[in-house]
């Protein structure tokens, strides 16, 4: 609903200002032209952040139906070991599938 009212906002601004005949500048009006020059870049001012606050276009979110994927394996243990290197007997600590 916001996005048409800016649409149609934007192309009456654009309308009446293409219908208005231009006037040459007059020096004697003093404050005229600042204020309608003031006027104007109120009014760009309005019309551009009524346009760019505009809804943001993100997709939805991601869904997750159920729960994590369990990996099963087969069953393992740790457990130590002792074995011989050549020279003496050493202590490693292995895994154990079965």
């Amino acid at each position: 609903m916001r996005k048409p009212l800016t649409a149609i906002a934007a192309a009456a601004a654009l309308a009446a200002a293409s219908l208005a005949a231009p006037q040459p500048a007059q020096a004697r009006h003093g404050g005229a032209v600042a204020a309608g020059i003031i006027g104007g870049l109120a009014a760009g001012a309005i019309i551009g952040a009524a346009a760019a606050s505009g809804p943001y276009y993100y997709g939805p979110g991601p869904y997750y139906y159920g729960p994590a994927p369990v990996y099963y394996g087969p069953p393992c243990y740790w457990t130590h070991e002792r074995w011989w290197d050549g020279w003496r007997w050493h202590w490693r600590r292995v895994r154990v599938c079965y």
